[in-house]
């Protein structure tokens, strides 16, 4: 069955959007990200696929501009979040992990929800970075003091979003000696 030219389109696009998403580090400070976007971000974080759909999420929004800074002086990797117009801290809800062997999956589950964030964020016209807070318990206790985190709560990492000041060119990754065929 041939697809038509409106389904080509749309295959183009999705992964014209993978194939060029980048981490960006530069943000224009003067600009605010729109709360419909950021809902529209945080609705395709939660539509990620996890462990018996159980869903082991929880985000906190930051905009305030005081704690974007907090963020940015407290966590290495984290110096971006002073100019970007919204940071994203991804956590995991301990009440709705797994047991047993599969007592990790929700890392998984956030790392999806995580990648979902920035392609989002990227279709949408926004730059954005995933920052890692866990495993470092470090980074992650300054995390839950800056924004009073209920202890149920683990921090994942922080993805500052912003619009960016200077685009790149996103890096090929493709590798053929990474895969292997069996056929």
């Amino acid at each position: 069955m041939e697809k038509d030219n409106d389904s080509k389109d749309r295959e183009r696009i999705i992964i014209e959007n993978i194939l060029t998403r980048t981490s960006d580090r530069l943000f224009d400070a003067s600009k605010g990200v729109e709360d419909d976007k950021v809902g529209t971000i945080l609705r395709a974080a939660m539509s990620a696929p996890t462990g018996v759909n159980r869903q082991p999420w929880h985000f906190y929004v930051v905009t305030d501009k005081s704690i974007l800074l907090e963020l940015s002086e407290a966590l290495p990797y984290c110096k971006m979040a002073k100019d970007a117009g919204v940071a994203i801290v991804v956590c995991g809800d301990r009440r709705k992990f797994l047991e047993g062997v599969d007592d990790t999956l929700w890392v998984q589950d956030l790392s999806a929800a995580s990648e979902n964030i920035l392609l989002a964020a990227h279709a949408l016209g926004l730059g954005s970075v995933w920052t890692a807070l866990y495993p470092h318990p470090d980074r992650m206790e300054k995390v839950k003091g800056m924004l009073g985190m209920e202890e149920e709560f683990v921090p994942f990492n922080v993805i500052p979003l912003g619009y960016v000041r200077t685009p790149h060119k996103p890096i090929d990754k493709w590798n053929p000696e990474a895969v292997t065929y069996i056929k």
